[in-house]
């Protein structure tokens, strides 16, 4: 049910329906939108300091431009709630029975005003730059532009898209969204750069944006409606491409998002009263498990740590240990490649580099975990979080870290079953020193307490329950799954410890002594645990049968619940094909 019948944003179901309206008109609606942003925010969880920074920014750009004949590329995407609410989609802030109806990122599947399905950083000037090219040599006429800044400029995409967009022969408009913030402060020189230019009002002689070829404009105040208007009228018909640097406010319209900028960047479901969680984060996580092994580590007198991050502090409940550890802790930006190549020198110089990385946005640094880490065989440490299947946006699913790491050389991918053995993986990872090492840190629930065995070198696969006929190797957090299906099929049970290291000589005992072997793995099949198995044992008399995600890209639109379904990980699934299989061999 709609629960603001009398909002003038009722009415607007393109930006056609914007551009008649008045000045005063539209600054009602942006109050509408703020307050809509907040109450579903509240309700189901989403960015919320982002979007509420950028609504005059957005209803400027729909009320002067004409979209979608004209492009945007918003850069992530996740400051897109306004854009979606003036181009058709309003009802899913309007209407709590629909928050689920529409995903929480740019999707050209949702709407035609959306061009791409964007929720990684730093992309939108290469894209929007390639459609501007295309544009120049099939002789269109649209206007392009692209929205980047809450942090996205401190990763390297966006410099190399700064690079080429310079020399753009027509129309190319970059918007500079500058709040000041990433998802936690803004690091490196970039920084000190854009505050030069805001402290300046965009007069400050060392300008890098005109330095590289730019023209150059700056908006003082982001938020004031008929100033962004105004500067959108004066760049709309240029013919080169130009850096449109307007100051924002991350957050406007909700106080405790002005009081603390990170917490509210992404926000959980939360109390309108007072701002606190609906579901407060348990005592103990996996997370918190990996930064407290860091920190009793550093206080044995292990000095030579360093917990390197890339802009995510928050994620991995950093927070407290950037303050209470500062000489061990280094924010990158928003650049896992710099984080990863980063580590590299610094485990080459002496040190030991651990890296905390989440799953969706390590892939950016792939040439780094092979050329510069594995490559070199250098043993830095990895700490992998949100590497599962989930119910998350199809840009930011967590399955395919997995395969990325355990098919290159030199690397170890190490998958902890209980919170006990995650930090014992993690004590030994910053000993050794023969190579690199990755942690798979849990994303379903394990237990807390459980082997603590401190050698990993040579992987011997842990017996952890004795059966007959079949034989289940649950990897890492997959292993209360393999219990309950071991315990209905009275079959032994496995815990292999490792995503990529076999353990042959259990493989070949297994083979000898049961007649199915199942594999167990919270990640995509293809090339991942199950199928290096399989391959070992394909000229054996044994069958493999794995269980694990299809290679797809999941949406918001599918549960948890759903996509086990749809991929046979229920325990009940896994017995009935297991039964299936034993009796055919019967």
């Amino acid at each position: 049910m709609n629960q603001h019948p009398e909002y003038l944003l009722n009415k607007i179901k393109s930006p056609a329906d914007l551009k008649v309206l008045s000045l005063d008109e539209m600054k009602q609606v942006a109050g509408e939108i703020r307050h809509l942003i907040i109450e579903k925010d509240a309700a189901v969880g989403g960015h919320l300091g982002p979007d509420l920074g950028i609504v005059e920014l957005t209803i400027a750009y729909h009320y002067v431009f004409n979209a979608p004949g004209d492009k945007i590329v918003w850069d992530v995407s996740h400051q897109t709630y306004p854009h979606k609410m003036l181009t058709g989609r309003a009802y899913a802030w309007l209407d709590p029975e629909a928050y689920g109806k529409v995903t929480p990122y740019t999707d050209p599947e949702e709407s035609p005003y959306d061009y791409y399905a964007i929720g990684h950083t730093s992309t939108s000037i290469a894209l929007a730059t390639g459609m501007a090219k295309a544009r120049d040599l099939l002789g269109g006429s649209e206007k392009i532009m692209a929205v980047i800044g809450d942090g996205s400029l401190t990763g390297g995409l966006a410099y190399e898209g700064l690079n080429n967009a310079a020399t753009e022969k027509g129309n190319l408009v970059i918007v500079i969204n500058d709040n000041q913030w990433s998802i936690d402060k803004n690091v490196g020189g970039l920084p000190v750069a854009l505050k030069k230019l805001r402290d300046t009002n965009g007069e400050a002689s060392d300008n890098l944006f005109k330095a590289m070829g730019f023209d150059y404009r700056y908006v003082a105040d982001g938020n004031s409606l008929e100033a962004v208007i105004a500067a959108f009228q004066d760049v709309k018909d240029v013919d080169h491409p130009v850096v449109l640097h307007v100051n924002t406010l991350k957050g406007k319209g909700y106080e405790p998002a002005l009081a603390n900028e990170e917490a509210h960047h992404w926000v959980s479901p939360f109390n309108l009263e007072d701002d606190s969680p609906k579901h407060p984060a348990p005592a103990l996580t996996p997370k918190k498990v990996a930064v407290q092994t860091i920190a009793e580590a550093i206080d044995r007198g292990q000095e030579n740590l360093l917990a390197i991050n890339a802009a995510i502090p928050g994620a991995f409940n950093l927070d407290g240990f950037k303050e209470q550890y500062p000489d061990h802790y280094l924010d990158v930006g928003i650049a896992e490649q710099e984080s990863v190549a980063l580590a590299a020198g610094f485990v080459k110089a002496g040190g030991r580099a651990i890296l905390f990385e989440n799953s969706t946005f390590l892939q950016r640094a792939f040439d780094q975990l092979s050329h510069d880490v594995a490559l070199n065989n250098l043993p830095v440490v990895m700490l992998v979080g949100g590497g599962g299947i989930q119910a998350n946006s199809k840009t930011h699913v967590g399955v395919f870290d997995q395969v990325m790491i355990s098919n290159l050389p030199n690397w170890q991918y190490l998958a902890p079953t209980t919170l006990a053995e995650e930090k014992a993986m993690i004590n030994w990872a910053i000993q050794q020193k023969e190579g690199p090492v990755a942690i798979k840190l849990p994303v379903w629930p394990v237990d807390e307490k459980g082997s603590t065995l401190e050698g990993y070198q040579h992987i011997h696969y842990q017996k952890r329950r004795a059966g007959q006929d079949a034989a289940i190797l649950a990897l890492g957090d997959t292993f209360n799954l393999g219990l309950k299906a071991a315990e209905e099929l009275n079959a032994s049970l496995y815990n292999p410890l490792s995503a990529n290291t076999l353990d042959t000589d259990c493989l070949d005992h297994l083979a000898r002594h049961y007649s199915v072997i199942i594999t167990l793995e919270n990640n995509v099949l293809d090339g991942g645990f199950g199928q290096k198995v399989a391959s070992y044992l394909a000229d054996q008399p044994v069958l493999v049968k794995s269980f694990g995600e299809k290679r797809e890209y999941t949406d918001v639109d599918q549960s948890l619940a759903e996509i086990l379904n749809r991929n046979h990980l229920t325990a009940e699934q896994i017995v009935n094909d297991v039964k299936q299989v034993l009796s055919s061999k019967n």
